[in-house]
């Protein structure tokens, strides 16, 4: 059911036209507010967790396996920020050519399908997450399609044609791929926890990239409520959970 919806969401940004409103709509602000809430405050502090798993299985001391966990989260912030700087450079290009506001074919595939591997990686983690349980799979499950949301309709305004045509679709299936290969295959927890922290680095960079510039007319109140929300929300889980 949860891939359903994501899919779901991939496929139907464009029909929310309750998004399509100057300054930005406040539905988009809090989606990012939560997504990095759900960030800092779940998945950053499971991935200490993996530290003694990471030293036990690669013979690491526990701080160079704790510097390593974080060096995977900067290194998908990192190449996220690398694609995105090249897409930017490639639509300069195109205007300089005179084909309009447009990044180059070559690397329209590049851009979707790096995207692609990042919702797989979600997909897959749906099944294989470091803590299990309804409350985890739910707080996940709410804090991605929030996420998918804001990357979507980002995607759909700077790519209008090629999203509409290819993109939705290749992401949507991105996920239904990675969900079944979460079924077929169950990866060691090093590898888990690897994934988990690319994935963060990911989030953190497609999140700020939606909020931050100055022509998304960002709006601050609704990203911070959203924030504040998904994090007495996830606080509250764990309290009761050491009750």
């Amino acid at each position: 059911m949860f891939v359903a919806v994501f899919s779901a969401v991939h496929l139907n940004v464009h029909r929310l036209v309750f998004l399509d409103v100057k300054p930005r709509s406040a539905w988009l602000s809090f989606s990012g507010g939560v997504a990095v809430a759900y960030i800092f405050l779940h998945v950053l502090p499971d991935l200490g967790t993996h530290q003694k798993t990471f030293a036990q299985e690669l013979q690491l001391s526990s701080t160079l396996a704790e510097s390593l966990v974080y060096a995977l989260t900067l290194i998908g912030l990192v190449c996220f920020y690398g694609l995105e700087r090249m897409v930017k450079i490639s639509r300069s290009r195109s205007r300089a050519k005179g084909q309009g506001d447009r990044i180059e074919d070559h690397l329209e595939w590049v851009h979707a399908g790096s995207y692609a591997v990042l919702h797989l990686l979600i997909g897959y983690l749906l099944l294989h997450r470091e803590e299990t349980g309804p409350w985890s799979l739910g707080l996940y499950f709410v804090a991605m399609a929030l996420h998918f949301l804001t990357s979507d309709y980002g995607m759909r305004i700077d790519h209008p044609e090629a999203y509409e045509k290819r993109g939705r679709w290749v992401l949507a299936a991105s996920v239904v791929i990675g969900w079944a290969l979460g079924l077929a295959v169950s990866l060691p927890l090093v590898a888990v926890g690897f994934l988990f922290a690319f994935l963060a680095g990911g989030i953190i960079l497609n999140t700020l990239k939606e909020e931050l510039p100055e022509d998304r007319s960002s709006r601050f109140l609704p990203f911070l409520g959203g924030a504040l929300v998904y994090s007495l929300i996830m606080l509250g889980e764990r309290t009761m959970g050491q009750a």
